[in-house]
């Protein structure tokens, strides 16, 4: 007697049924990895923080004060070319990457106020008078401004006002691709910006923003480019380049008010502080990390 098996398998509504569980997993298991990611990306970003902070100390320890952040350096000429981000790299690595020059008057060019290089890297006795650079270039994210989308080994998207050809300090949120001159592909973060603290100024009008601890427009003309995405077109607008005095605002998640402190004032008064934009690349958002 032949004896007929019953063939086993699967219903279609089971299928359904097990594809939807896994759907649902998945859906629940990306954001935690998300989170995770993230919260190691932080992690990475203050350690980044301290990093450049001992360079800081130790370049304060050279010369008896932090590098300015202000983009009024010179008597009678306004600089909107040069501003906080700039500085911070040319303090710790050069403004050639070559070391910083003590006798530097904070200008785009790496000109003296009469017009003569200050880093003249082709002069030996001018390298021997560099300092640093306090960072280590290899695991420094340093990188190249440009006004020319389509030179290869700078950021690949037009950053003018801001002079070309300096360099910045970027964060660890690696959201564009760069091409570098030896043709490799490489992620760079947004520029870290750097506000110096004036202990001397204490005015707490809003509309007197070069009269506060911190002048708000130190780092202007970084924050007012947008969002720079990879193809080199302008994305969003970053909230702190409509609104400026929202760098003060502690009700604004991005800000830089003490809360312990009844009136407005801010962090670290007496130094400094450094802002990444985080992982949406954005200046003033709720992802910001900062040096407090």
């Amino acid at each position: 007697m032949i004896v007929k098996r019953k063939k086993l398998a699967f219903t279609l509504v089971e299928l359904l049924a097990v594809l939807a569980i896994i759907t649902i997993l998945v859906a629940l298991l990306i954001p935690a990895l998300t989170a995770v990611r993230n919260m190691a990306k932080e992690t990475q970003q203050k350690g980044q923080f301290a990093t450049i902070e001992m360079g800081l100390t130790a370049f304060k320890n050279d010369y008896g004060d932090y590098p300015p952040s202000d983009w009024q350096r010179i008597a009678g000429i306004t600089r909107t070319d040069y501003s906080g981000a700039q500085m911070l790299a040319e303090a710790l690595v050069g403004w050639d990457l070559l070391g910083f020059h003590p006798d530097s008057v904070w200008r785009s060019d790496g000109r003296d106020t009469s017009g003569n290089l200050v880093y003249d890297s082709t002069d030996t006795d001018n390298l021997k008078k560099r300092v640093g650079p306090y960072l280590e270039l290899a695991t420094t994210n340093v990188f190249r401004l440009s006004n020319s989308p389509a030179e290869p080994g700078l950021f690949d998207f037009d950053t003018a006002p801001l002079a070309e050809d300096t360099f910045v300090l970027c964060d660890v949120f690696a959201v564009r691709r760069i091409t570098l001159p030896s043709g490799n592909m490489v992620k760079a973060g947004t520029p870290i910006l750097y506000y110096k603290a004036d202990p001397s100024k204490k005015n707490l009008d809003n509309a007197l923003y070069d009269e506060r601890i911190y002048d708000a427009y130190d780092n202007f003309a970084h924050i007012s480019l947008g969002s720079l995405t990879v193809d080199g077109k302008r994305g969003k607008d970053h909230p702190l380049g409509g609104d400026i005095v929202s760098l003060y605002k502690f009700d604004y998640e991005g800000g830089i008010r003490d809360s312990k402190v009844e009136i407005p004032w801010p962090h670290r008064p007496d130094s400094y502080i450094l802002i990444s934009a985080g992982v949406d690349g954005l200046y003033g958002t709720s992802d910001d990390i900062r040096n407090f």
